[in-house]
C-alpha cells in the first residue's frame, strides 16, 4: 500500500483492475459512481506511487494526489452511496451530503490558496496543508465518507463503512501525522468488496416492494 512507491504502483493497478471490473458489471445507473470507486482509489494509489518517486515535495502529482483524497473523495462517496441507496433512506443520507458538500468546499479552497507539500517519513507519506481547524475537517470528511456508508440502507456497503471505519481508528492510532495517506490505502483496498456488491446486485435486482435493510 503506502509503504513503497513499488508498493503502491502494485497495489494501486491491482484495486484499479478490480474497479474497471466493478464498473463493467454495473447495470444500474445509480451504482455507477460507487462502482467506481475502486478504480478512483486505485489511480489514487498510482499517483502516490509518484508521488514516492519524486521524494515527496509540492509538485504536480502531490497536488493531484490530494485533490483526490480531499475534496474529491469528501463529495464522490456521499453521493454515490444517495445514488444507490434504496429510497427510504435517501433522506437521512442528506445529513453526510451537506457534510461532505461543506468539507469539500473548505478543502478545494485550501489547495487553491496553500500549497501542499508530501514528506517521506519511512515507510509512510506525510502530507501538509496548513490547514485550520484541522480536526473538525477530518470529523466532516469521515461523517461525509464513512457516515453515508454506514447510514445506507444497504448490507454490502455498510460492511464497507464498518471496515474503512475501522480502518480510520487503526490508522489514527499508529500513524496521526500520516493518517490521510495510510487511511486511503487502506480504504483503497476495502474498496475492493464493491466487487461483491455489484455482483449481488446484478444477480439479485430488487423489485418493488421487496424489503431493504435499515
Amino acid at each position: 500500500m503506502c509503504w513503497s512507491a513499488k508498493a503502491d504502483l502494485v497495489a494501486g493497478a491491482s484495486v484499479a483492475a478490480v474497479g474497471v471490473a466493478c464498473v463493467a458489471r454495473t447495470h444500474r445507473r445509480g451504482d455507477v459512481l460507487l462502482a467506481a470507486l475502486p478504480l478512483l482509489l486505485g489511480a489514487h494509489q498510482i499517483v502516490e506511487s509518484a508521488v514516492w518517486a519524486a521524494g515527496g515535495g509540492s509538485g504536480p502529482a502531490t497536488l493531484a494526489w490530494a485533490v483526490i483524497a480531499l475534496p474529491l473523495l469528501a463529495l464522490w462517496v456521499p453521493v454515490g452511496v444517495l445514488c444507490a441507496a434504496p429510497p427510504r433512506a435517501r433522506p437521512r443520507l442528506a445529513v453526510p451530503l451537506a457534510v461532505g458538500a461543506v468539507t469539500a468546499a473548505v478543502l478545494a479552497h485550501a489547495l487553491a490558496v496553500r500549497p501542499v507539500t508530501a514528506e517521506i517519513r519511512g515507510h509512510t507519506v506525510g502530507y501538509a496543508l496548513g490547514l485550520s481547524h484541522g480536526r473538525l475537517l477530518v470529523a466532516g470528511y469521515l461523517v461525509a465518507t464513512v457516515g453515508s456508508l454506514l447510514l445506507s440502507g444497504d448490507r454490502g456497503l455498510l460492511a464497507l463503512g464498518v471496515l474503512v471505519g475501522a480502518g480510520a481508528l487503526v490508522c489514527w492510532a499508529l500513524w496521526r501525522w500520516e493518517f490521510i495517506s495510510t487511511w486511503c490505502a487502506v480504504a483503497a483496498v476495502c474498496s475492493v468488496v464493491l466487487f461483491a456488491w455489484v455482483s449481488g446486485r446484478r444477480e439479485r435486482p430488487r423489485t418493488p416492494g421487496s424489503p431493504t435493510f435499515v
